[in-house]
Formats: structure tokens, sequence, C-alpha cells
């Protein structure tokens, strides 16, 4: 039995979901900020590749269910996979695709995620025997996503994208970051603001479901409100399905680590970047995404919401943050932080998160650089 290749990242909104690698890596890879694809080679699967890797998944999961159906012909649900496959014998298999297709079938096998960072760079007709393959061998499979970048996108025209639409392509994922073109240009993005637009706008006009990410803070201090005004004017432009929150991390090893290192990046606090986002919040205008805050990076994962209706309800957690005294602000950034606490409203005083405080501040020059190295360990 074959394995199938995959690649190493895919966003939080996807954990349900099967990974099919069309790419490896990322081919612009020159991001300031990300960890992810440094000191790696590019490249494309070809077609017959990614063909194979499907028939392989299908291949683990008719066995999984031939067993499933012997042992539990009266199920009702997907739960029993976890016992059924820990005592399937299944050869010289990788056990780790074994367990993603498990994993799959437990979710209901519902959703795919086309990696790595782009897939859209394939020629579109590649894409959609790709496309028709993987619906035609998972008929239970109710949404494809992928990543994209805006600048592959502003390539294909709108009838390519609604052919991609019409084969079962629904989500597209775009690494926006910021709207602003000083920032853009600061982190060697590779897209100026325009093409966001005009890319976010095509992927909406083609029926697809689209989620932006905005990173609060990384146009650093001297950045932040253009940062903040620039990206919402941007996605006010485009009106996405999503805009997806991503805070701002300067991780070891990354050029934008070592701008800060050289002092040619200063660092938002906390407090810092939770005001930025409540400035990018109040620009946002005639839109009605659905803002989202789903990532362990965030500070305050309570700040999420439908836009118009739900815009004061979201500001309204912010200020609850920094309507706080300080030594509450940082008890629960320390808590947040070591996984205490998920949301602003499960805070209350705990002693165990009191001690990793002073422990913190004697360990570091101050608060907000502890921070900064545990966060750094996220990514």
């Amino acid at each position: 039995m074959s394995c199938f290749e995959c690649g190493p990242i895919r966003p939080p909104s996807e954990a349900g979901s099967i990974l099919l690698r069309l790419t490896r890596n990322c081919h612009w890879n020159k991001c300031a900020f990300c960890p992810v694809y440094k000191n790696t080679k590019y490249s494309m699967r070809t077609v017959d590749e990614v063909l194979h890797d499907i028939d392989s998944i299908a291949s683990i999961a008719e066995r999984i269910y031939g067993e499933l159906n012997v042992r539990y012909p009266d199920r009702k649900d997907n739960t029993q996979v976890v016992h059924v496959v820990r005592n399937m014998d299944f050869g010289d298999a990788d056990y780790g695709c074994v367990r993603q297709v498990a994993f799959w079938i437990y979710h209901g096998m519902k959703s795919m995620f086309l990696q790595d960072a782009d897939a859209l760079v394939l020629r579109t007709e590649n894409l959609v025997t790709i496309l028709n393959h993987a619906r035609e061998k998972f008929p239970t499979i109710e949404r494809i996503t992928t990543y994209s970048r805006a600048k592959t996108i502003s390539r294909k025209t709108l009838e390519e994208l609604k052919t991609l639409r019409a084969a079962g392509l629904g989500r597209i994922h775009i690494g926006m970051e910021s709207g602003s073109g000083a920032v853009l240009e600061m982190i060697n993005k590779g897209v100026t603001p325009e093409e966001q637009i005009t890319a976010g706008r095509n992927v909406m006009a083609a029926g697809f479901e689209l989620s932006e990410y905005f990173m609060p803070g990384l146009g650093g201090r001297a950045l932040s409100r253009e940062n903040a005004m620039e990206s919402a004017r941007v996605l006010s432009a485009v009106n996405p399905t999503f805009i997806r929150l991503r805070s701002t991390i300067p991780v070891p090893g990354t050029p934008l680590y070592e701008m800060l290192l050289d002092k040619r990046w200063a660092p938002l606090t906390e407090e810092e970047k939770v005001l930025e986002i409540r400035l990018f919040l109040e620009n946002l205008e005639g839109i009605t995404s659905r803002v989202q805050s789903d990532h362990i990076m965030n500070l305050l994962e309570d700040v999420e919401g439908t836009l118009p209706g739900d815009r004061e309800r979201m500001l309204d957690v912010i200020d609850g943050f920094l309507g706080m005294n300080q030594d509450d602000r940082e008890s629960f950034i320390v808590g947040r932080r070591i996984g205490r606490y998920r949301y602003l409203s499960d805070y209350v005083p705990m002693q165990d998160v009191e001690m990793v405080k002073r422990e913190i501040k004697n360990r570091y020059a101050s608060l907000e650089d502890g921070m900064l190295e545990i966060l750094a360990q996220y990514i």
C-alpha cells in the first residue's frame, strides 16, 4: 500500500481536512516574516503524481472502511475508526498516512486542502483534472480549499477562476498580511495593494469563499497606524468572506527577526497590537465579512463576529481588555500565552499564572521581552 505526500502547514480552519500536495514549498519564499519554507527547494508535482496520491488515499480509506463494515456493521458514525486502525495490519505502509486518512474518516471526509503555499500556480487545466479526480474518488467532499498569492491570482482570468470554481474548488486563502504599500515593500511581499484588491475582487466575483489574512503589528511601531488604516481600506474594497487576524511574531531565522535585532523594526507590545486591531475594525466600511481571530498567536480570540452587526461587540471585547488595570492585563497576557486562558472572558486570577509572571519579569528585562521569546516558540 503506497503512501502520499504532505506539506508542512494548513490553515487552522482546515483541521479536519485531508491534505493533498500539489507543490512543494513556496515559489516566492521571500516574505520577511515567514519561517516555514526557508532553506527549502521549490518544485511543482506532476499531475500524475498528484492523481496517484488521490488513489493512494482512496485505497487506504477503502481498506479502513472495509474493516469498519466487518467489525461494526450497524455503526451510526465513524467514531470507531480509531479502534479499528489501531488493530489493523498495514504491513510496510507509512502509518502516518494511515492515521491521516483515519482522522479524515472520523471527520466525515468532507473537506480537502491543496498544499503547499500556492496551488493556483499550476495551469488551470491541470488543476481541473486534479479536482475532478478528487471529487470522483471522494463523493463525500463538500469543500476543497487552497492557499494562493494575490500575484498568482491576478494572472488568471476571471473565466479561469470560474472554471476552477465549477470544478469544485470552493475556498481560497490569501495572505494579504497588510494593505500598506510601505509595509508590503518592507516585508518583501512581492505584491501591491492594488493587486491585492484586484485579486480579491476576482475571487469573490468567481463565486469562491475568500479568506484574507491581516497581520496586526507587521509594520512595527513606525507603521502601525498605516498598517491598520490601509489594510482596512483594501479589505473594504474586497469584502472577503472571512478576515482572519494573525498577530505578528518575529521568529528567529527570518529576515524580520534580523530587522528586530538590528533595530530596523520595533515590535509592538501586546497592548499596542490590540489597539491596532481596534483601529483596523473601526475603519472597515461597507462590508459583510466574518472577522475571525482563530489562531494561538492572537491575544484576544474573543474578537470575532460578522460585520457590520458585530462590530461594537468586538470593540467591547477590546475595550474590556484595555480597561483592565495593568496588573490584570499582564496576568491575562501571561495566562493566555501559557494556555491557562483561551478567551478574555475566561480570566480569573490564578496562582500559577502569577508565579510564571514573576519568573518572566525576573528572567527578562521586561514582560514584553519574555513574551516575544515565548511566542516565537508557537510558530
